[in-house]
């Protein structure tokens, strides 16, 4: 073979090989390209499940908090001691007040009774909200320190408590007091009666309400 032919065969071999390399790469890149569209794919998926998993799922935390919440409320509102039936409602009581005063007494006195009308035995304890109507605006009673007990009002009878205040004799003209608002323990429902006390309150400078309240039973048991 001579020299001129062996370097021929050579050279074309080269061009054979390098065809090959190329060949290889190019196949080696479209396997790349195809691994990458499913991984692409796959993570645009995941975050779509993700997102609509979440979606319902705080959905339904939202629903299931917000209707027990108000099964809860029903509930209490509901329960008390079943022997009694439940807390006494403001519908199922007749509330009265009257002057209690008692002369030479340094405060004014006035009692309300709160009377079982609803047919059944019936819980009542605490302090009731009371509020007084002036010419001056609301003034609501604050509580005084005596410890409330645990009682039931049976159908038909009667439970007291006392509302104290100063006695205006500083000689004006006061505070007109236009009526009183009761509403009963443990509940929302407020009554309005005539106040039957003083006519006035004595202007004051200090700060609180001058007007007390005692607990239920306060002003003695009734009938």
């Amino acid at each position: 073979m001579s020299g001129n032919r062996r370097k021929a065969i050579l050279v074309s071999a080269a061009i054979v090989g390098g065809a090959l390399l190329m060949t290889a790469c190019q196949d080696s890149d479209a396997d790349s390209g195809s691994a990458q569209a499913p991984s692409t794919a796959t993570p645009s998926g995941k975050e779509a499940s993700t997102s609509g998993s979440s979606a319902t799922g705080g959905g339904s935390q939202s629903s299931g908090k917000s209707s027990g919440g108000q099964g809860t409320t029903a509930g209490s509102g509901s329960s008390g001691n079943g022997k009694s039936g439940g807390n006494c409602r403001t519908a199922d009581l007749k509330i009265t007040a009257q002057d209690s005063t008692i002369t030479g007494d340094p405060e004014g006195t006035v009692a309300v009774t709160l009377k079982n009308i609803g047919g059944h035995d019936c819980a009542i304890s605490g302090f009731a909200g009371v509020d007084l109507k002036t010419n001056a605006g609301s003034l609501s009673a604050k509580r005084t320190a005596e410890k409330p007990s645990p009682g039931v009002l049976k159908s038909g009878k009667s439970v007291s408590f006392g509302i104290t205040y100063p006695l205006n004799k500083s000689g004006g003209s006061g505070i007109r007091i236009t009526g009183l608002l009761v509403t009963p323990p443990n509940e929302t429902k407020t009554v309005t009666l005539a106040w039957p006390g003083a006519a006035t309150l004595p202007v004051t400078d200090g700060t609180g309400s001058p007007v007390k309240v005692g607990p239920i039973g306060s002003a003695g048991q009734g009938d």
